[in-house]
């Protein structure tokens, strides 16, 4: 466990010297949601109509900019090596990397998700939904991500084949995501999409960091 939470402080040091790993996801959050009403026009009730699936694909695609370098830097410069070979718990690794992830790339959108939530119009209600389901989504997001940077950590140029195997994975978060929102901005339940969310998180968080694990030996070797 030592080595698990010098690795977590290692990765955080290292993201907050580089600021793009931060700004980078949240600024295009940002313009996303800034520029979308240009397109499809200021009215009010069709902005909260449209925004949980806007705020979401939003998100999803924000995550997606940090994924390729996850695995990437320690596999260039043989810390991934070391990791592989050593007496470390190779799958709680995998799950502070995912932790870092998650912390340096979804945190300031989840900072940022109520104010986008105003300025696309939805009401208190729906937003405090919005918050909670990316809370629970966003963690899924990441490892979800996490499994397919250790499925491409070897290739080069892997960004494009990353894309292309991890978004049919995150259609099934996406979809009890947004509805959880549209129900709640209706007025609607919406615990029963909660808690698939949960659900799917708690699976994810048991089964994942063994998959990626495998991964990352089935990648490097």
């Amino acid at each position: 466990m030592r080595s698990v939470q010098a690795l977590v402080v290692r990765d955080l040091a290292l993201g907050i010297r580089r600021p793009s790993e931060i700004l980078n996801p949240l600024i295009f959050f940002v313009m996303v949601l800034t520029l979308f009403p240009l397109g499809v026009g200021p009215s009010p009730e069709i902005l909260a109509r449209i925004a949980p699936g806007i705020i979401w694909v939003a998100a999803l695609l924000a995550t997606l900019l940090g994924l390729d370098s996850l695995f990437r830097t320690d596999y260039e410069d043989g810390a991934l090596d070391q990791l592989l070979v050593g007496g470390n718990h190779l799958p709680l690794m995998a799950l502070s990397k995912v932790l870092v992830h998650w912390i340096l790339s979804a945190v300031p959108l989840l900072i940022l998700t109520p104010l986008m939530g105003l300025m696309m119009h939805l009401d208190w209600a729906a937003i405090r939904v919005l918050w909670l389901s990316l809370l629970i989504g966003s963690p899924l997001l990441s490892i979800i991500g996490a499994l397919g940077a250790a499925l491409t950590v070897g290739v080069k140029r892997g960004s494009v084949l990353l894309s292309l195997l991890i978004l049919p994975l995150y259609v099934p978060v996406l979809i009890f995501g947004t509805s959880a929102v549209s129900a709640a901005a209706m007025g609607l339940d919406y615990n029963v999409q909660i808690a698939i969310l949960g659900a799917m998180l708690a699976l994810a968080l048991s089964l994942a960091p063994l998959v990626i694990a495998a991964a990352l030996r089935v990648s490097v070797s």
